[in-house]
């Protein structure tokens, strides 16, 4: 029964990576969808909420995307993108994508949260946009082990930069973040740049640290499959930037709690 249950296991496996396909520019029927998917959200320079219709399609077209329409939006969002913040996205719909239900995000839903057309485009909401080809700030992550830096790393970075990674690997897996070198803009609280670490699917919920200064972060290591990371510079004064490696881990290695400190060998 074991070895009929592997033979089954591994052939479901293999039909669905050779059921790749694109359509309408979306990569369907696969679990390394995030590859083609493209999807990002933005906010304002200003803060959340803030992007009138126009504002939003010009925020895209500045790092050379579109808005993303509802498909792409949805494919995003069936790979693990989930971010609690309504944005625009093509012709002037407004909502956000929930993989995992909450109290505060998504009325108890999961999918596309959407608030259909909106007939002021004077509204202020954030944006979602789409570009397959540029994903230097932000995006969805499900490799196993990958290197995250600043845009423009190791140049420093640029003045008013709001990045997103939303990170996910395999059920039973943990992800453990190796900071390798830190040099973000130093104040008081890190009201200006800073980098943030979120113990969850979005920047709601889970707050891990927020970080600046040159300082390098110690080592953490969270309590599921999923992370989110934040970076945000204000309209004055850059530094050399960051860079850190996350890996999956083995849950059953490390407690329930999230952990800070020097590399852990697994």
């Amino acid at each position: 029964m074991l070895i009929f249950s592997l033979i089954w296991t591994l052939s479901v496996l293999l039909t669905e990576i050779h059921s790749w396909g694109f359509k309408n520019g979306i990569f369907h029927n696969s679990i390394w969808l995030e590859q083609a998917a493209g999807v990002y959200h933005r906010e304002s320079r200003k803060g959340r909420y803030q992007l009138t219709y126009k504002e939003a399609k010009a925020v895209c077209k500045y790092e050379g995307g579109t808005l993303a329409t509802y498909d792409q939006l949805e494919a995003a969002r069936q790979i693990g993108f989930h971010v609690c913040a309504a944005g625009w996205f093509d012709k002037g719909r407004v909502g956000y994508p929930i993989v995992k239900a909450g109290a505060n995000c998504g009325f108890g839903k999961v999918g596309i949260i959407d608030y259909g057309y909106r007939l002021n485009k004077s509204e202020r909401w954030d944006v979602y946009c789409y570009n397959p080809n540029s994903k230097e700030c932000g995006g969805v992550l499900t490799e196993q082990q990958k290197i995250i830096q600043s845009p423009g790393f190791p140049e420093e970075y640029q003045d008013d930069q709001i990045c997103y990674w939303h990170i996910r690997v395999r059920l039973g897996q943990r992800i453990r973040i190796n900071f390798l070198e830190f040099d973000v803009e130093d104040d008081t609280d890190c009201l200006a740049d800073y980098l943030e670490v979120y113990d969850s699917y979005d920047d709601v919920s889970g707050f891990a640290g927020r970080f600046c200064g040159d300082y390098l972060p110690e080592d953490m290591i969270s309590t599921g499959n999923v992370m989110t990371l934040k970076f945000l510079s204000d309209a004055s004064v850059t530094a050399g930037g960051f860079q850190l490696q996350y890996s999956a881990v083995n849950a059953s290695l490390f407690p329930q709690n999230l952990q800070t400190g020097p590399p852990l060998i697994t």
